[in-house]
């Protein structure tokens, strides 16, 4: 069976002759390279097929050009919010999380094992080369497939049963990716807001290539930028998701004109882009983002002091009453968008954590029950978020067509006298001079939660779940970590529980992978050491004792086997039961808000949307290349 996909850029031949009455109006910015002939006109940076946005279909206005929107960021490393926020990508999301064909014409798949992707003649890359086919095969065949620049080989979404795709080129606007079994995450990953990487501008890296540059040339690189070998320098010129190169072509609507270090960072159009809107105009609108860097603690203040156009990284629900009183100083709108975590925080008991007296107890499904019915949710939702999230375990979202009310309520009610007998069931019934539960061995029942210091949100709720166990008879001790060590010390056993966001994406369909749900990542901070066996294929880490964790992984291997919706549609329905019902990770409040502040005159910026890394890419999915000015009157 054949699926066929497309996106409103087939639709493009149906507008041209609107794009050709329109003229081809031209933005002031680009004027001066046009006036110098130093850029074609817009007739020939267009692909013959552009992508065609009918933003009235959308509910927004098509819009004008010129601007500049000011932007904070907490560090150079940042910049990637650029990548993010621009979404170009070969396949996409639209707003409902459909997958699209954008940077593509077209693509079409059968059966998720056979995927041919069909490039829009015409579409140059930002410093005007072609986009052919031939930069797709000098990605695969040069760079994925060089043990040197890829020494781990071909990365795992790329694989199936270990085996990667066969890569053909059909002519020189189609190629073909052909897998003996489906590859469900083929697609996805395209979509994501770290992309796969498919497709480098060939022309360009070449120089860079030992297969392609004579070693005198290739040494004199390695000297000025500062590498001891030429898989260094390759991969440090080709560094597509955070744009530390101006001089690398993109297909991204705005590209980096700041060589690092810098402290401002300015993103300037690209002349070059293939999305047009309904009237003709290419877009993006707006003429440049620059990103300015501030330390990371600060940059609510500075958004609320007037320093930031479009607002959303860096600044939490605690800041949203000080941004709100902002709009009565300066120009600007805040407004709240939907988080898509499962839970905003959630607990994760280390399922893989040294301590035997306590591994033994986190495995009995009693005691995180217990410690899940002993948290007044209700009391975090006020406190912390006025009310406005929602008490639920650490689960999928009602926004999610897989949804199910008894997700959310699974062992999520506060229900201290059930905790207690459950905890008594466990056989911790002694109990020293000060209440506290007393261990098998001896010790108080204390566990240390540790988090990685980022979040005052995440201290402030811990000390009312604090105020929680003790009324079940467990002590609660917080340790903060640094992020870089936070990560090893769990793999390593040392980290008894920590605080961490819930389920990454809280809106899946059930075409999405549902990885996240069973010990498949070293990140997976519950179960590390089960997470990095399955991550390594066996080689490193052991497989899950837990029977309930070792199915989660059983019904994962049957989902990537399925290329059906109910089946998948049923495998994710008993992940979604079995991993709430067994408490693997303690959730509190989801469907909390983000402040997003903009500036008054920045149209098109949706009042409502959801913001996550996965799968919305924060804007990205919302097309910030849409945003546009109105002038000081016409607000």
């Amino acid at each position: 069976m054949i699926k066929r996909r497309t996106t409103l850029g087939l639709l493009a031949s149906a507008f041209l002759p609107g794009l050709a009455r329109a003229g081809f109006v031209e933005p002031d910015y680009l004027k001066p390279l046009l006036r110098a002939a130093a850029l074609p006109d817009l007739a020939d940076r267009l692909p013959k097929k552009p992508r065609v946005v009918n933003l009235a279909g959308m509910g927004r206005k098509a819009g004008r050009y010129g601007g500049v929107v000011r932007t904070l960021i907490g560090s150079q490393k940042d910049i990637r919010i650029m990548t993010i926020y621009g979404y170009a990508r070969l396949v996409g999301y639209d707003e409902k999380l459909a997958l699209q064909a954008d940077i593509l014409e077209s693509f079409e798949h059968v059966e998720e094992r056979v995927f041919t992707f069909r490039i829009r003649e015409g579409h140059r890359w930002s410093n005007g080369s072609y986009l052919t086919s031939e930069d797709f095969r000098y990605t695969w065949e040069d760079v994925i497939l060089n043990e040197d620049l890829r020494p781990g080989g071909v990365q795992r979404e790329l694989l199936v049963d270990g085996k990667p795709p066969r890569f053909e080129v059909v002519d020189k606007y189609t190629v073909r990716y052909t897998w003996d079994g489906p590859n469900p995450d083929f697609l996805p990953g395209l979509a994501a807001a770290s992309p796969l990487t498919l497709l480098l501008p060939g022309a360009y890296m070449r120089q860079f290539h030992r297969k392609y540059q004579d070693n005198i040339r290739l040494s004199a690189l390695m000297k000025e930028y500062r590498v001891k070998k030429w898989a260094d320098l390759h991969i440090k010129m080709s560094r597509q998701y955070r744009p530390e190169n101006p001089d690398l072509p993109t297909l991204d609507p705005w590209r980096n004109r700041t060589a690092p270090p810098a402290e401002q960072f300015v993103f300037e159009r690209n002349p070059f882009f293939h999305r047009v809107d309904e009237n003709g105009l290419q877009l993006p609108y707006v003429d440049q983002f620059i990103l300015n860097i501030s330390s990371s603690e600060i940059i609510a203040a500075k958004t609320g002091a007037g320093e930031s156009d479009l607002q959303a990284t860096g600044i939490d629900f605690s800041d949203y009453a000080f941004l709100k009183d902002s709009e009565k100083r300066y120009p600007v709108k805040v407004s709240l968008w939907k988080r898509t975590q499962g839970s905003r925080v959630t607990l994760l008991p280390n399922l893989n954590c040294k301590d035997e007296v306590w591994r033994k107890l986190f495995w009995d499904v009693r005691m995180r029950r217990a410690l899940s019915l002993a948290i007044d949710r209700h009391e975090i939702n006020m406190v912390t978020f006025y009310g406005l999230g929602k008490e639920s375990a650490d689960t999928v979202l009602p926004e999610s067509p897989l949804f199910r009310p008894e997700y959310a309520k699974a062992w999520s009610a506060h229900d201290p006298d059930q905790a207690n007998a459950l905890l008594d069931e466990v056989g911790l019934t002694s109990r020293d001079e000060d209440g506290m539960r007393v261990l098998p061995d001896g010790r108080t029942a204390q566990i240390v939660v540790e988090t990685a210091g980022e979040s005052t949100l995440e201290t402030d709720i811990l000390e009312l779940v604090t105020d929680h166990w003790r009324k079940i008879g467990i002590s609660l001790f917080i340790r903060t970590s640094q992020r870089d060590v936070f990560r090893s010390r769990t793999m390593g056993g040392e980290i008894m529980m920590s605080m961490w966001s819930g389920l990454d994406n809280g809106v899946p369909t059930a075409d999405m992978n549902p990885e996240r749900l069973a010990p498949s990542s070293d990140e997976q901070y519950q179960w590390p050491v089960w997470g990095m066996h399955y991550l390594s294929l066996g080689q490193f880490g052991h497989a899950p004792e837990l029977p309930e964790a070792a199915k989660l992984l059983d019904l994962l291997k049957a989902w990537r086997k399925t290329t059906e919706t109910a089946e998948r549609t049923k495998i994710w329905g008993e992940m979604l039961s079995l991993s709430t019902d067994q408490v693997f990770s303690i959730g509190m409040v989801n469907s909390v808000h983000q402040p997003l502040l903009r500036s008054s005159r920045l149209n098109n910026v949706p009042a409502e949307g959801l913001y996550g890394f996965d799968p919305t890419s924060y804007l990205g999915v919302y097309m910030p290349d849409t945003f546009w000015y109105s002038g000081s009157g016409d607000s």
